[in-house]
């Protein structure tokens, strides 16, 4: 995934555009949708990018992808576009950088929990809230995965910041000291 210059470009454009016609958050809902489909079918990325597939199969594939439907005009207009342009390859790159941005317009923090086993709903709720007080007012976007090679314990991914307090990394660290001396 390359999330430089040009999907950052067409992402701002599409945000700004999306923010005028008081659509942005319909087109965030959107563009999870679409990632997750990337996400799901790796085949999807090969087909989008692939030269012999026309461009309107490939927008339908693309709208179908991300459940957009008649009513979705910004999104429609934001595909024609890259068909336009000839970057309907850059579909993925483009949801990323605009969810990026999203989530920085809205104060919105993408919140990774992982831990060893699944958590007890009271377990998790407290840590929900311990996590919600130290976020500025802003409200997040949670996710809850277990890794059972992290032993005991959990980490938590707070945007790109990263809170290990696994089983895992207390072994590593005491490795570590052990192998300094």
């Amino acid at each position: 995934m390359n999330q430089g210059l040009i999907p950052s470009r067409y992402a701002k454009a599409l945000f700004g555009f999306a923010s005028e016609k008081n659509s942005d958050g319909r087109i965030y809902g959107l563009m999870q949708s679409l990632e997750s489909a990337f996400r799901a079918e790796p085949g999807l990325q090969q087909a989008v990018a692939n030269p012999f597939i026309p461009a309107s199969d490939k927008t339908a594939l693309l709208t179908s992808a991300a459940g957009a439907t008649d009513k979705d005009e910004v999104y429609a207009r934001f595909l024609q576009l890259l068909t336009d342009n000839n970057r309907l390859d850059a579909a993925r790159d483009i949801a990323l950088a605009y969810m990026k941005i999203y989530r920085h317009e809205h104060h919105i923090y993408l919140v990774t929990v992982t831990s060893a086993a699944p958590m007890d709903a009271t377990g998790e709720d407290r840590l929900k809230k311990l996590i919600e007080r130290h976020l500025d007012g802003g409200t997040m976007e949670y996710h809850h995965r277990v890794d059972p090679s992290l032993i005991g314990g959990f980490t938590v991914s707070v945007n790109n910041e990263k809170l290990d307090a696994s089983v895992a990394d207390e072994l590593k660290q005491l490795r570590l000291k052990l192998l300094s001396n």
